[in-house]
């Protein structure tokens, strides 16, 4: 396994009103490189702030309890604000949920792609210029010339998601965390992008950790996926091994929800995911899983191996 980024033990917290409240427990996640990871779950489980951890993009009322984060073999939780900020977008690019006010609207497309270039690549003038032509080229902006002196407001969803990608090539970024890039985008233009990141790791060997509540997007996607509930991973399995052979009674649940045109019921997952306020003991599934049994209830199950490179977290195997 080639791995480029580890996730190993990660609990993390935040300090509110009614004391400190956990809200990632011992998350473990491994990124190869040149792959696409999926990590998916419902709204709130977890998924954007363990993203956040590895860019240490955090609210100030976050706290990292215990935990670490490797990229290249080095924690970056033990890196100082110098050494993150040649991290971020250089090596690290963020591709937010929300392209709409990712962009600043009083600067023009190009002008953005060439302050990033500057900071991290180092380049100015017609270099800067042809590397960020380069990138729109690459992302497939039409009339890549004109539209470099484009404003943010002439740009649609999609291809401010696009620039937005392109300004993650220009400064070769190894690792791309996409949050939910499709989720402001209609049905076509998000096919288009998943499109998009699909080339640009195959072509360019860049790894993508993609996060999304979306499994019918991460099937025709995805090279790994783990499962996320209530911040817990609780199954974790090359893509294809997990559609077919999904282990966990939560993968299962999410799986029958998928709307399909086979004629088959849909069916829903009873009851709400906990907020971070809940007391839950044992596994965190148990209120809601149809398999549960008293020791769901009373002892937290770890990740084990239930086929090759297929873990879960479940009593009932």
């Amino acid at each position: 396994m080639n791995k480029i980024l580890e996730i190993k033990n990660l609990n993390l917290g935040f300090n509110t009103e009614s004391g400190f409240r956990q809200a990632l427990w011992e998350a473990e996640l491994t990124l190869e490189k040149g792959k696409m990871h999926a990590l998916v779950g419902e709204s709130g489980c977890g998924k954007t702030i363990t993203a956040m951890s590895i860019l240490k993009l955090l609210p100030k009322n976050a706290l990292i309890t215990s935990g670490e984060i490797f990229y290249n073999g080095e924690d970056i939780l033990k890196l100082d604000n110098k050494a993150l900020s040649h991290l971020r977008g250089a090596k690290i690019a963020l591709i937010p949920q929300d392209p709409m006010t990712s962009l600043n609207p009083l600067y023009t497309i190009g002008n953005q792609l060439l302050e990033v270039i500057k900071i991290h690549q180092g380049l100015s003038g017609k270099a800067a210029y042809e590397k960020a032509i380069e990138a729109l080229k690459t992302v497939q902006i039409p009339s890549a010339e004109e539209r470099f002196n484009s404003y943010p407001h002439e740009f649609s969803g999609g291809m401010k998601q696009r620039a937005i990608i392109a300004m993650a090539l220009a400064c070769q970024a190894e690792i791309l965390i996409a949050d939910e890039p499709t989720t402001a985008l209609d049905v076509t233009i998000q096919a288009q992008i998943m499109k998009l990141l699909k080339k640009i790791k195959e072509e360019k060997g860049v790894s993508i950790l993609l996060i999304t509540h979306d499994l019918a997007l991460v099937s025709e996607n995805a090279d790994f996926v783990s499962v996320m509930y209530a911040g817990r991973i609780v199954e974790s399995a090359p893509a294809k091994e997990f559609f077919e052979h999904p282990k966990h009674p939560y993968s299962l649940a999410l799986l029958k929800s998928i709307p399909s045109n086979r004629g088959t019921k849909l069916e829903t997952i009873h009851g709400q995911p906990p907020s971070i306020y809940q007391d839950i003991s044992g596994c965190r599934f148990h209120p809601r899983c149809e398999k549960c049994m008293d020791k769901c209830v009373n002892e937290i199950p770890q990740l084990q191996p239930a086929a090759e490179n297929h873990y879960t977290a479940c009593w009932v195997q």
